[in-house]
């Protein structure tokens, strides 16, 4: 038997999070866990904003549940991908804005610095970069003449760290890889998919859209020995069947995709992924799930998606691994019942903390996603999960 103690420094507040092993089983609050179990909670409230920031919002319009725009300055909100910093912070990118290009130009791109306090249940916000292109990598008109990149230039869904410190990014408005420093500067061209054109590239070049509207990259894996990237686009391309999603290959050390590609198939046509991150060479985590949300979220789960093959489907196994509808919460965590649920309609962030134990976060389309409350903006829930069998990680994607 091993024992993990975490101290996790957090803002003011340190947590400790112990998780004992042995073998296969699994232990949380001292107690073997036979299904996947909640074992921390903490939330960020939806009205979280960057202090001394600009205005933005000027544009949304609708149902605001509660708000009301524009708003002083920049949201805290829409966590669409994570990085583990491996001291108890995170690095967590919010995405394109309020929801489409039209309405997000004034919504800055930015990632967040954020530490969970599960002993107090709150999230703490330690800063951030904005997303720049000050040596105008970017060969088109951006919105804005300082370079500052705004939810009308990029949407970005998914985030990695590689050995140098430097940021890797997924866009959905090209799809795009994006490459920028620890201080958000992009420091190369975007780098397209070929035969990969969304609408809003399209619109730009007058090209021909292959995929939907935000059905970009909305995963993004790093191989274990840091030289790949898995790149895995939210929806279907033209041509290929309905619901096959491909997860292709970039080379950090050439510069370019190497034309190899894995295929995901969706449980059904309809629904959407939320994230991939890898567990070692071969095994990926996936997020997938329709779009409901509140009383009518019905499949939020995550896999485990096996590129081998297996079956010889021509597509990565499935195995699942937590129905994120059905989880158990023995200590009522949150103030929520035996049985936690995680009704969002998007759940874009999962990390792994170590063998046995993962973070998920949703993304609350800030101010409008209500999967908790149908009248409230949702905040951004911060969870993790103990599973009952280990995922066996390659240790070094694990901080």
């Amino acid at each position: 038997m091993r024992k993990i103690v975490r101290n996790l420094l957090a803002g003011s507040g340190v947590l400790a999070l112990t998780l004992t092993l042995a073998g296969t089983a699994s232990y949380a609050g001292g107690h073997k866990v036979d299904k996947p179990t909640l074992t921390g909670w903490a939330s960020l409230a939806a009205g979280t904003f960057v202090p001394g920031s600009e205005p933005s919002g000027a544009l949304v319009t609708g149902n605001l549940n509660g708000f009301t725009a524009p708003f002083a300055d920049q949201p805290v909100q829409g966590f669409s991908g994570i990085v583990n910093n491996g001291d108890g912070t995170f690095d967590v990118l919010s995405d394109n804005g309020y929801g489409n290009q039209a309405n997000s130009g004034d919504f800055l791109l930015r990632v967040q610095k954020l530490a969970p306090v599960f002993r107090t249940g709150k999230v703490d916000v330690l800063g951030g970069v904005n997303l720049t292109d000050p040596a105008g990598k970017v060969p088109w008109k951006l919105t804005r003449d300082d370079r500052v990149l705004t939810g009308a230039d990029f949407d970005v869904e998914s985030i990695q760290q590689v050995a140098d410190g430097s940021y890797w990014i997924g866009d959905e408005f090209g799809p795009y890889l994006l490459h920028f420093d620890r201080a958000g500067r992009l420091l190369d061209a975007p780098v397209a998919l070929d035969g990969v054109i969304a609408p809003e590239t399209a619109a730009r070049t007058g090209g021909t859209a292959t995929t939907r509207s935000s059905k970009g990259f909305e995963g993004l894996a790093q191989s274990p020995d840091g030289r790949y990237l898995s790149a895995l686009l939210e929806g279907s391309i033209a041509g290929d069947p309905a619901g096959s999603l491909r997860l292709n290959e970039f080379d950090l050390r050439a510069g370019r995709y190497t034309g190899k590609h894995s295929s995901y198939q969706l449980d059904n046509p309809d629904f959407a992924i939320g994230d991939a991150i890898a567990i070692d060479k071969d095994r990926f985590l996936f997020i997938e799930r329709d779009n409901g949300q509140g009383t009518t979220a019905v499949t939020k789960k995550i896999y485990l998606a096996d590129k081998r093959d297996r079956n010889h489907d021509g597509a990565l196994d499935k195995k699942l691994v937590v129905d994120l509808m059905s989880i158990a919460n023995p200590r009522k965590l949150g103030g929520f019942g035996p049985t936690f649920t995680f009704p969002f309609q998007t759940i874009e962030d999962v990390v792994i903390l170590d063998d046995h134990t993962i973070a998920v976060l949703n993304d609350n389309n800030f101010p409008f996603s209500t999967g908790r409350s149908a009248t409230a903006a949702d905040n951004n829930e911060w969870i993790t999960i103990t599973l009952p069998e280990s995922l066996h990680p390659d240790k070094r994607l694990i901080k």
